[in-house]
């Protein structure tokens, strides 16, 4: 007797003819790319808002750009203190006895922890420092079309160019050292890691190896950051005359 192969069809949608085919990758990636758009568009106009919104009230965008290079210039100084607490920590953990290495490690991943959210409070300033000035240079340039006056014109002009010729200097200098936090920040996450997976006497004698790299990565972070903090007086100091 012959028997009639039973078995359901497994090529696309002959079980269930009315499923639809699964959506091509590119679809996907247009999605999210206009997905990404869309929140851009919102983000930028909810600034735009914010902005002339304070203008209203006698606000404007050079004001809010001081304002937030103060911000981030202070943001920079406090990261520095955390940095230097946590390599104080790191060093106490170090020559401590087997007995309290679970307290060291707790103590150090607080210090960890803290030194991360510095890290991205700098990022965040840094950012809206460079949300601010794209309006503010975009106004300035719309604006100078305005002038009848051709000398106030060109005068106009060239304090612009002064100003976001310095104004770049500044922010170079903001990434360098927000760019400098990076390393410390994986040294310090790395030997937390390895201190947590082996709170014993070996692991202590790992971690005073690295130390010295730590700390030294440190010095560097806190070079680059007084740099930024000096160069963002100086803007904050040409924005005031």
């Amino acid at each position: 007797m012959n028997h009639q192969n039973t078995r359901p069809a497994t090529g696309p949608n002959k079980q269930f003819p009315n499923t639809p085919a699964p959506l091509p990758a590119p679809l996907f990636s247009r999605t999210r790319f206009v997905l990404f758009l869309c929140l851009a568009l919102c983000i930028c106009s909810c600034s735009r808002t914010y902005y002339a919104a304070m203008e209203k009230v006698g606000v404007h965008k050079r004001d809010i750009l001081v304002d937030r290079v103060e911000g981030a210039r202070d943001s920079q100084a406090e990261a520095q203190q955390q940095f230097k607490s946590a390599l104080e920590q790191f060093n106490s953990v170090i020559q401590l006895k087997n007995t309290d290495l679970k307290q060291a490690y707790e103590k150090l991943h607080r210090e960890y922890i803290k030194s991360e959210k510095a890290a991205a409070k700098v990022s965040e300033r840094i950012d809206k420092v460079e949300d601010v000035s794209e309006a503010l240079f975009d106004e300035w340039e719309d604006e100078i079309q305005l002038y009848s006056n051709r000398d106030l014109q060109r005068a106009s002009k060239q304090q612009l160019r002064r100003t976001r010729s310095r104004y770049k200097e500044m922010l170079s200098s903001m990434h360098t050292a927000e760019a400098s936090m990076t390393p410390v920040l994986r040294t310090f996450r790395d030997n937390v890691l390895f201190l947590k997976h082996n709170l014993n006497a070996q692991a202590i004698g790992s971690l005073q190896t690295e130390f010295s790299s730590l700390e030294k990565d440190i010095d560097i972070l806190i070079q680059k950051m007084n740099e930024a903090i000096g160069q963002s007086n100086a803007f904050i100091a040409q924005m005031g005359t």
